[in-house]
């Protein structure tokens, strides 16, 4: 069964950015618990920014799961990401996942790579940031994986990375490595860009996948855009998908108001299921 998750942004210089709560940890896990939802996805300025012990209080109380964590406060704040022509920085780069792998390992909980993927430019060819993505992502997946959980690569829009931008794409990154601890990122946003079929590409794909972003069209909440989540959420079930669909959208309206908007329309999508 397909569990319910909202975003929340701790990072200041994210802010306008497509992620629902912003109100600091405690107030959002409250909303989120008032709503219903299963779990968080927590988007940090870094991996000591947050207080373990405290996390862990504050969810058992609520009784709330941390889905993941998002790592592109690597890129946002530090400007780091794995296809710097600087192998030096791209060596923090992956020192930066490392540690946020190890904060959500503590919760059982997957490190999500997007931004912090890089793309192509000052001098570094496509080629070259691939092969650069591909290292990163094994010895990433390994390093999860040691630490008993997956690795979440997001494949982006075209506007956001020349990397992998779908889903067929970013099953054939997989395919190139050893470890079996990275799974797809299938963002409905970025999907609704590059996908010509989307619910196609989860019957194809979706054995391939560990994390949605529910989102609409206009990466506004699900259901304030013209995404039609029916054949969508079908083919997630057909797929066997039983992961979060996580809210990463505009606080549209209002943060509150979008959170609550897409739980609506989580129970009114998966309802038969």
């Amino acid at each position: 069964m397909m569990k319910s998750c909202v975003t929340i942004s701790l990072v200041e210089e994210a802010r306008g950015g497509p992620f629902v709560l912003w109100d600091g940890l405690p107030a959002s896990c409250e909303l989120a618990r008032r709503l219903g939802y299963d779990a968080v996805e927590i988007f940090a300025p870094g991996p000591d920014h947050v207080s373990r012990p405290e996390l862990r209080r504050l969810l058992s109380d609520l009784g709330l799961r941390l889905a993941a964590v998002g790592t592109g406060a690597g890129w946002v704040k530090h400007r780091l990401h794995l296809a710097l022509s600087d192998a030096q920085r791209r060596r923090e780069a992956v020192e930066f996942i490392q540690r946020m792998i190890d904060f959500g390992a503590e919760f059982g909980a997957p490190a999500i790579i997007g931004s912090m993927q890089g793309r192509s430019g000052d001098g570094v060819t496509r080629e070259t940031a691939s092969g650069w993505l591909c290292d990163s992502l094994q010895e990433l997946g390994e390093y999860s994986g040691a630490r008993e959980v997956d690795l979440i690569y997001e494949p982006l829009n075209r506007y956001e990375t020349d990397q992998a931008c779908t889903l067929e794409a970013g099953a054939r990154l997989l395919s190139q490595l050893s470890t079996k601890r990275v799974r797809l990122l299938a963002d409905l946003f970025h999907m609704g860009i590059e996908e010509t079929n989307v619910a196609e590409a989860f019957r194809r794909f979706g054995q391939f996948v560990g994390h949605v972003h529910f989102v609409d069209s206009n990466r506004r909440p699900v259901g304030l855009g013209h995404t039609d989540f029916g054949p969508i959420v079908a083919a997630l079930k057909e797929s066997g998908y039983a992961g979060y669909l996580s809210a990463e959208a505009f606080p549209y309206p209002s943060p509150a108001e979008a959170a609550e908007q897409t739980m609506r329309a989580f129970r009114y999508w998966t309802s038969g299921l």
